[in-house]
């Protein structure tokens, strides 16, 4: 079967290696697509200490089921469309014994710390595929990365008297501002690129913030009353964003914290005391998140071609992710296509 492996900085290669055969309680899943996640992109640059080399990327995966081995239960069928939840929990640990089993101490994500989806087959237990029936086979590999953004919000406790501030708007900030959308709160979207935040728009943002051109913190007073957000999430992952959440966030209210920042970063401290902030960490999602997208994706009403920046083969993929390096802030999802 074709596999995409990661095998250096800067090498994605094409192997031919042997399929796979589901052990009793796996599903042995028919890879359609499989997003480039942003994970993927700095193992392939070098910059993720936490991948394996080789490591066969992909966790943002569209399947249909093969097969079924023999003590999975009857609820799957071959050619069922599916996902697939691409993290681990070791079940014992303190996040897993509070049943945030997104965030397990010990999580392995499929790509990243164990061999990922980009090949034709992959065997997974049956515990981690998720029906997506009613959906295109191309957009079910949006769903993995936009319920990351949902589970953001969720982490935020977002209702509907909230303004919520999304910083950058790729595929995870999407998520988060139609998931903030959806709960009926007044969001703000924040980036550099014009394009990304009329697309904000569509998806729900009722007013939006091009941090290069705009004074950020004149802009969101004006549009608090000069309160600041409730809530701010950052999707980003820079010294300066997450300077920005800080800073502008009202009196007591929420920073969400997606994004990984490369280098430490120094904040005003003392707003943490005198706003008496709540500073959450958000990693992953749950399968709850995961069922939410599918519904809201159902509707029809989600623009998913502007969401997918190409579509390519196996044989493109090479040239694809090195496009994409030179010109990150153009790609919202580059889908390969099995």
């Amino acid at each position: 079967m074709k596999t995409l492996q990661i095998t250096d900085t800067h090498q994605l290669e094409l192997f031919d290696i042997a399929a796979p055969q589901p052990a009793a309680n796996e599903v042995m899943l028919r890879i359609r697509y499989v997003g480039f996640c942003g994970s993927d992109l700095n193992t392939w640059r070098g910059r993720n200490a936490l991948a394996i080399k080789p490591v066969i990327p992909g966790h943002e995966i569209s399947a249909t089921i093969e097969s079924i081995g023999s003590e999975v239960p009857g609820i799957f069928s071959e050619g069922q469309v599916v996902t697939v939840d691409p993290y681990t929990a070791c079940g014992n640990c303190p996040s897993c014994r509070r049943r945030r089993f997104n965030a397990c101490q010990h999580n392995e994500t499929l790509g990243v710390q164990r061999h990922g989806a980009m090949r034709e087959f992959i065997c997974v237990p049956w515990q981690k595929v998720i029906p997506a029936g009613g959906l295109q086979q191309r957009d079910v590999a949006l769903i993995e990365p936009m319920s990351v953004g949902f589970h953001a919000v969720d982490r935020g406790m977002v209702t509907d008297t909230d303004t919520v501030l999304v910083i950058g708007c790729g595929m995870i900030g999407v998520g988060a501002i139609v998931r903030a959308s959806l709960r009926g709160a007044t969001v703000i979207a924040m980036d550099l690129d014009d394009e990304k935040l009329a697309l904000a728009r569509q998806l729900g943002a009722a007013d939006v913030i091009n941090s290069g051109k705009d004074n950020v913190h004149d802009r969101l007073q004006q549009l608090t009353g000069g309160a600041g957000p409730d809530v701010v999430i950052e999707a980003v992952g820079a010294a300066a964003t997450y300077a920005t959440a800080i800073n502008e966030v009202a009196f007591t209210g929420r920073v969400v914290c997606i994004g990984y920042a490369p280098t430490d970063v120094t904040l005003t401290t003392k707003y943490f005391v005198q706003k008496e902030l709540d500073i959450r960490g958000s990693r992953n999602a749950l399968p709850d998140d995961f069922r939410a997208v599918i519904r809201y994706l159902r509707r029809g009403v989600c623009p998913t071609d502007k969401l997918v920046s190409a579509v390519v083969t196996p044989e493109d993929a090479a040239r694809a992710i090195t496009e994409w390096d030179a010109a990150p802030g153009k790609v919202f999802r580059i889908l390969v296509q099995f």
